[in-house]
């Protein structure tokens, strides 16, 4: 994907999961997200914290000790305030913009909503479409930063000894028993969500399974 076309995906899914987001009862904003102790609300006002300045973040670091993750959380929860109807206006505002938080990358910036997008609408039951394009070039690119710093803001899970296989696009990565799904699938679970897992088959899609199954 160039850039033009990252930047598209990244409008189109902002729209997609504005037009969700408008969808759900209160009950539903409050339900647990797939992101492990975020609610979908919290997840939902993440999604509007994409354009950081380099003073943003300073700010979000003076206000909240810690790592990256609990920087991110709590900034996360503490924008998740806002009402309801602010969170989704701020969402939509994004669209068109090429801004992105400093020190990543639009096509990380495309990872990110792409899936958080689906850590708010697979627990929902809800659908919300991910580019199979987009989605291989977000696999690519974690498939090549697992166990690194860059991807340390995603849980990692132990994926080594397989061949995965996309079967809606082509994108293969890994070498081993063959582990085959949609590439969607694959993304979550490269960015440590094992809900996809149900939809991967092939011959090494049970041993997968059982090694990735929670504790």
């Amino acid at each position: 994907m160039n850039v033009d076309d990252i930047w598209n995906t990244i409008d189109e899914q902002r729209a997609r999961t504005a037009d969700l987001l408008e969808q759900l009862t209160d009950d539903e904003w409050r339900r647990p997200s797939l992101c492990e102790g975020w609610t979908v609300r919290d997840v939902a006002a993440h999604l509007t914290l994409q354009q950081l300045t380099v003073v943003d973040f300073v700010r979000m670091v003076v206000r909240h000790r810690g790592g990256v993750n609990t920087i991110i959380r709590e900034s996360s929860r503490d924008r998740a305030r806002r009402p309801t109807q602010e969170l989704i206006a701020d969402l939509r505002g994004m669209i068109g913009s090429r801004r992105h938080n400093v020190g990543i990358t639009p096509l990380e910036a495309m990872i990110d909503l792409l899936v958080h997008g689906q850590d708010i609408a697979v627990p929902l039951q809800r659908d919300l479409p991910m580019p199979p394009d987009a989605a291989a070039a977000g696999a690519t690119r974690m498939w090549s930063t697992r166990g690194t710093g860059k991807a340390r803001v995603f849980a990692d899970v132990p994926l080594g000894g397989f061949r995965f296989s996309a079967t809606d696009t082509e994108w293969s990565s890994g070498s081993g028993p063959e582990v085959r799904g949609p590439i969607s699938a694959i993304l979550l679970l490269l960015a440590g969500r094992r809900a996809g897992l149900s939809r991967l088959e092939g011959d090494g899609a049970e041993e997968l399974r059982r090694r990735v199954a929670p504790a």
